[in-house]
């Protein structure tokens, strides 16, 4: 092999190994906030979702430990940053006054919450398994206000649940993003939860 040769062939075997410079980077795609976003949060609206402030009931549904990072373009922690969450009951009620469906609403599931991630950048929720609403799959809606930026809206789903692939949102999505927004809910560990979930927000910003 002459030296032009084998410098080629060598130049091309490092070009193999090392990452591709510029290769687009994936972020947690938007969605729609709907039409449920609490006109009034509640008053009790802290990041535990399964028990409300004078309700003697807990929440009905499988309890789950929600938890992941945000981060910025980089990687790197997106600190204090507030992060929302909401969800309709395990009866498919959104505790919204414009949802009117049949079943009667949840009192001891807050319906809303919200919590600021640490200097990790994580957040964490106690709720419940989300369950279908008529003509969607199970979510979870997901709103994150990086500062001095519009707030950043998204949704959550389950990794295998067979309506994933009907829902007309779901669907909007990338194939190769989906994932983003896709969790998988295991068997819970601590009393009391069923299900832990961990899904990491990544956002196209870098910090202030």
């Amino acid at each position: 092999m002459s030296g032009l040769s084998r410098r080629h062939f060598l130049l091309s075997l490092a070009a193999c190994s090392m990452p591709v410079l510029g290769a687009p980077r994936l972020f947690t795609p938007r969605q729609t906030a709907g039409p449920f976003y609490p006109d009034t949060p509640p008053l009790d609206s802290d990041n535990e979702l399964v028990r409300v402030a004078g309700e003697s009931s807990t929440a009905l549904g499988e309890v789950t430990d929600l938890s992941g990072r945000l981060l910025d373009r980089n990687g790197r922690p997106l600190q204090g940053v507030r992060i929302e969450i909401w969800q309709c009951d395990a009866n498919g009620r959104y505790h919204h006054p414009r949802d009117r469906g049949g079943m009667p609403r949840d009192s001891g599931f807050q319906g809303f919450g919200f919590t600021r991630a640490d200097d990790q950048g994580r957040y964490r929720f106690r709720t419940i398994r989300p369950v279908p609403y008529p003509g969607r799959t199970p979510h979870i809606h997901v709103a994150v206000f990086p500062d001095g930026r519009r707030p950043f809206v998204t949704q959550l789903y389950v990794a295998g649940e067979p309506g994933n692939v009907d829902d007309f949102l779901y669907r909007r999505i990338a194939p190769e993003l989906r994932e983003l927004v896709t969790a998988e809910f295991r068997p819970g560990a601590p009393a009391g939860v069923e299900w832990l979930a961990e899904k990491d927000i990544i956002l196209d910003v870098t910090p202030s």
